[in-house]
């Protein structure tokens, strides 16, 4: 199994979700491979750039491949990617990212999670946004819902951006960011009926809908 883990923004949880369920799995016995191939606010070190959410992965992930292979596209200001890369030289396009991932995903995995950065239409470049990096790779979407106010809005316009987009929303997780917020159960069943993908936990389980 193959997914994008994706988000209704950044900082609701996508690295939670994606770490846990390639642990589970892992600790299952199973081969698993996380990848973020883009990442901003890295920190430098002796080793060079490091992003926290990329090293979960890398440790949490059976197949252990090199840092630069997990996150190749890493760059240290906290600011959007298509930004920071410019800021250095770089140019980031999805032929890159293809051209970079096409051989990973062809590792034999049990399962390969890939996040992103930021949410659905992070732009990479001034033509080309996340989304069409993972249109071009025909990859089954999980989206990661930050349960807080606004969360219907956000939720709702990147569903159907993503499915405009044409591709396959495989299931959504209601992540509860905020504790302090109101009436989350029916917000949950809000989402329920006007998402057309099944909703998971955030535990693995095979993803089992609930």
């Amino acid at each position: 199994m193959q997914f994008f883990i994706t988000g209704t923004d950044t900082g609701v949880g996508k690295t939670y979700i994606t770490h846990h369920w390639l642990k589970q799995a892992t600790d299952q016995g199973l081969r698993t491979l996380g990848l973020k191939p883009v990442s901003s606010g890295c920190e430098r070190g002796r080793e060079g750039l490091r992003h926290h959410d990329a090293v979960l992965l890398q440790a949490a992930s059976s197949i252990q491949l090199p840092y630069d292979q997990i996150n190749p596209f890493a760059f240290e200001p906290p600011i959007a990617p298509h930004l920071a890369a410019q800021a250095q030289g770089v140019m980031l396009s999805v032929e890159t990212l293809t051209r970079h991932l096409i051989p990973l995903l062809q590792q034999p995995t049990d399962l390969t999670l890939i996040e992103g950065v930021g949410g659905w239409a992070t732009p990479l470049n001034a033509h080309e946004r996340m989304s069409d990096l993972v249109a071009s790779l025909h990859l089954p979407v999980i989206l990661v819902v930050g349960m807080r106010l606004g969360c219907l809005n956000h939720a709702l316009l990147t569903v159907d951006t993503l499915l405009a987009n044409h591709c396959e929303l495989a299931g959504w997780i209601a992540n509860p960011i905020d504790p302090q917020m109101l009436s989350l159960p029916e917000n949950i069943k809000t989402l329920e009926r006007w998402i057309p993908a099944p909703r998971y936990s955030s535990a693995h389980q095979g993803f089992r809908p609930q």
